[in-house]
């Protein structure tokens, strides 16, 4: 996916600390960050109270399957059956 949204990064900073840098598209994925990053400036670290670093891997793991199932190109695409295994 190679839209401009997909190439800014955001970063995002969980209760713990630890600091993850993610490709907007990614973090548009869910819609807490998304709302975030339109009350916030971008260019600013967006601070996620209430959720531990260990979480925060996993959501961002879960957004990026997300994106990548949404890609246009066939050869990025996920299957249904790799997103299901996350229900």
């Amino acid at each position: 996916m190679s839209t401009k949204s997909s190439l800014k990064k955001i970063t995002l900073k969980s209760s713990d600390g630890e600091v993850f840098k993610v490709d907007k598209a990614i973090a548009l994925e869910s819609p807490t960050i998304k709302h975030m990053i339109k009350e916030d400036c971008v260019d600013n670290v967006i601070y996620i109270p209430n959720v531990s670093s260990k979480i925060l891997a996993k959501v961002i793991k879960y957004c990026k399957k997300h994106v990548k199932a949404q890609s246009t190109n066939p050869e990025e695409r996920t299957s249904d059956d790799d997103l299901s295994a996350w229900a």
